[in-house]
């Protein structure tokens, strides 16, 4: 759906906020954009929907090029930006019924009653912008982005600030407007979301694309497992005999964890009990975890520094 090659944008100031990035959004997939800070993620987003100039690169949107077919490429986007940004004296309603206006779009009083619906908007369709709380006005920023029925949604960190229960509800849109066949990118500082929703991950650190991997094969390839022991006696410090096994002691002494890489032939578990018994070591209980995206994403980034 979107097939960006060799992407890059420097500021005026020499500033790289791209750097040659090679990218290809497959057709009614989210796509989840993950990075700090400043790694570029609103930079590709305003480039790709026409609000930046790339220096160099070419990007393509459903077979159209962004410069020479400009039209027919912002049509297929709706983009939900960071900024609160929105027409403060006007109702819901006619904000939304404006925005599709904007794309050529006739009148379509019903495609704009079901997506304030789907929002939970309809019973502030006639309150003006400027009068509604922090989650509603980012929910109209997602209502206008839908009101010209996009091809592909892009979501910019789109629950910063709201609460739990209004980001539940975004997100159970979001993945109905995956099932009716709608691209959609996010860039999101609730890596759980990303987890729970994202078909694929892209990282993006300094500027350049440092992975794009299947979520399940990420987490699968890079994640790490943990074994933690509850110690029916506290310890004071990991014996010697124990260094090579890396063990991290909890703070009041009564849990060992071990972290393994499931892809290696032997984990080393079978080993590690054996010589917890030859210190005279012994456990109630123990339990294993497996790594989070979030964990993925900070080893990758802290990596690529």
């Amino acid at each position: 759906m979107i097939s960006i090659k060799g992407l890059t944008k420097t500021y005026a100031g020499g500033f790289h906020a791209l750097r040659s990035v090679d990218l290809e959004i497959r057709r009614g997939e989210i796509f989840a954009l993950l990075g700090p800070n400043g790694a570029g993620k609103t930079t590709l987003i305003n480039v790709v929907c026409g609000i930046a100039n790339a220096t160099s690169g070419d990007i393509v949107v459903d077979g159209y090029d962004i410069d020479a077919d400009y039209r027919q490429t912002r049509s297929k986007i709706g983009l939900v930006p960071q900024e609160m940004a929105s027409e403060s004296f006007e109702t819901v309603w006619n904000t939304c019924r404006f925005s599709r206006g904007l794309f050529g779009k006739p009148a379509n009083a019903k495609h704009i009653e079901k997506v304030l619906k789907s929002l939970s908007l309809w019973d502030k369709k006639d309150t003006i912008s400027m009068e509604l709380s922090g989650g509603m006005k980012r929910r109209v920023l997602i209502a206008k982005a839908l009101s010209h029925e996009p091809d592909i949604l892009f979501l910019d960190e789109p629950t910063a600030g709201v609460d739990v229960e209004l980001r539940q509800d975004m997100w159970n849109v979001v993945a109905g407007l995956s099932k009716e066949g709608v691209t959609v990118i996010l860039t999101t500082h609730y890596i759980e979301e990303a987890e729970q929703l994202a078909d694929r991950v892209g990282v993006i650190n300094h500027g350049e694309i440092i992975l794009v991997e299947r979520k399940e094969k990420l987490m699968r390839d890079l994640g790490k497992k943990q074994l933690v022991l509850h110690l029916q006696e506290p310890l004071t410090e990991v014996p010697a005999q124990l260094a090579n096994y890396h063990l991290e002691l909890s703070d009041d002494g009564r849990g060992l964890t071990y972290s393994y890489d499931t892809k290696q032939n032997s984990t080393g578990i079978t080993a590690l009990l054996g010589e917890l018994r030859s210190a005279d070591i012994h456990f109630n209980d123990l339990e294993t975890s497996q790594s989070s995206l979030e964990d993925i994403f900070v080893d990758l980034v802290h990596t690529d520094r």
